[in-house]
């Protein structure tokens, strides 16, 4: 591997969590609070923001996932994809989870949940929109969180690396078509121009400026310039979130007051898919014989979401105050406490997860 490549991938992997990261629970249940309050009180801005579209596309809400988006982009070494094959047991595995598996567990599981088991104590004009933001939620693999998860259960830096490049590559292509089939499959209806419009909005155009602005500041000044510049730009990323969800629940606040445990009954199908997969990724390593030290982010990436593109995306097909929305938020809620809980049990179990590999050779 290129030195270049290898220091990103140090830098990528190394760094710990943040004070905002580590506490994002609590500073989403503040912005919660506060955008429901604010919804509740003063209403006309939320309606003036709401009213700024272009072609279903809310403009400050673009800017805003702008924002969260392209700073982690400038992570992405897609010079890494070449170096699939050095871990291509993990690879596999994780992609098979990531593109054949959640979506489509997640699907089911918001049919289950939804359709069937809390559809008496839901509002039912809004079970669709449930079902349609569960499956966004799914629809594609965590970009930048993962590196953090990977940092904390010592995952293999290369891999986490070269594993996220190769996801985000794929998501330009195969999100849209996922989606599409899955709210089919759900009989929802599909705007399929938005959709499109979303993913080159979303995904095509971040990555492109991301890696436009990630060489350039290489060649100016090296890996040092491209931390330095991703340090400053972090902060504003996770503002620009919570600035999102403050509008997101100033929508949402009177359908919460009036349904005060609906985010509780949206968590319970994201908190199972998320041991599922991580469980099954983590079982499947075991399984072919991979090092803990790329079975463990492979778990991990396995089972989180992208969820800053959920709820871009959501926004667009289905509106500020659907149910799709609310659904997306509710991942981002729950994702650093269970994802940190995964964590644990990862670490935790890095003995018994020995026991069962070979006990020569090279693991990959």
């Amino acid at each position: 591997m290129s030195t270049q490549c290898e220091t990103t991938a140090k830098r990528a992997a190394g760094n710990p969590m943040g004070f905002i990261e580590r506490y994002l629970t609590l500073w989403v249940a503040l912005c919660i609070i506060a955008g429901i309050v604010l919804g509740h009180f003063f209403p006309a801005p939320f309606r003036l923001v709401g009213r700024l579209e272009l072609a279903r596309v809310n403009l400050p809400v673009a800017g805003l996932i702008w924002l969260m988006i392209i700073p982690m982009l400038l992570k992405i070494d897609f010079a890494a994809l070449h170096h699939v094959k050095e871990h291509w047991k993990g690879v596999g595995v994780t992609l098979f989870v990531n593109w054949a598996v959640k979506p489509f567990s997640m699907a089911l599981l918001a049919w289950i949940c939804i359709r069937v088991v809390f559809a008496p104590y839901l509002p039912a004009e809004q079970a669709d929109a449930y079902v349609a933001g569960l499956i966004l939620l799914a629809a594609a693999p965590c970009t930048a969180m993962v590196f953090v998860w990977s940092h904390l259960s010592d995952g293999e830096p290369h891999f986490t690396l070269t594993q996220v490049a190769l996801n985000d590559t794929i998501m330009i292509f195969a999100f849209a078509p996922i989606v599409g089939l899955l709210l089919g499959l759900s009989a929802i209806h599909v705007p399929w121009g938005t959709l499109v419009l979303s993913v080159v909005l979303y995904i095509l155009i971040p990555v492109a400026i991301g890696q436009g602005w990630r060489r350039v500041l290489l060649r100016r000044g090296g890996e040092q310039a491209l931390q330095a510049m991703f340090d400053r730009l972090h902060p504003l990323s996770l503002t620009a979130l919570l600035a999102t969800l403050v509008l997101l629940f100033g929508f949402q606040g009177e359908q919460i007051l009036a349904q005060p445990f609906v985010i509780a009954m949206l968590a319970v199908p994201i908190l199972i898919q998320v041991y599922f997969n991580s469980g099954l990724a983590y079982l499947l390593n075991r399984q072919f014989g991979v090092a803990h030290n790329v079975a463990a982010p492979s778990a991990l990436i396995g089972a989180s979401n992208f969820f800053e593109l959920a709820v871009a995306t959501a926004i667009s097909l289905f509106g500020f105050s659907s149910g799709a929305a609310l659904a997306t938020v509710v991942g981002v809620l729950v994702e650093v406490p269970v994802m940190l809980s995964v964590v644990k049990i990862v670490n935790g179990t890095r003995g018994w997860y020995a026991r069962g590999l070979p006990a020569a050779g090279s693991l990959r």
